[in-house]
């Protein structure tokens, strides 16, 4: 049995998340969650957030022991971007893109 949890629209530029999400691809969800709980990273707390809930989906669902479960896809979209304006000098205008995330995580439970 397979179980997911999903965050959107994240404050949170794709890059960054996705940095986080090919560390813990392929780990055991308890050992990603320590991974996550020490990195230094500012997004490590949100993805550590959404694979909670993972665990805690599966939990519900009664599949498995959720620390032992390995996360098989975290998934990162981009969401979309706020477009804001900065004004310069001379009468000109920069553009600021303040882009957002859609994370996705996905656990199963580990055949012997």
């Amino acid at each position: 049995m397979e179980s997911k949890a999903i965050l959107k629209y994240s404050r949170v530029s794709p890059t960054k998340v996705r940095r986080l999400t090919n560390l813990i691809k392929g780990k055991k969800a308890g050992d990603a969650l320590i991974k996550l709980k020490f990195l230094p990273h500012s997004p490590a707390r949100i993805v550590a957030k959404v694979l909670k809930s993972a665990m805690a989906n599966a939990e519900q669902k009664k599949v498995a022991d959720p620390e032992s479960m390995k996360i098989v896809g975290a998934v990162v979209d981009q969401g979309p971007t706020m477009k804001r304006m900065m004004p310069r000098a001379m009468g000109r205008a920069d553009i600021i893109k303040k882009r957002s995330s859609h994370i996705k995580v996905l656990l199963k439970e580990e055949e012997k």
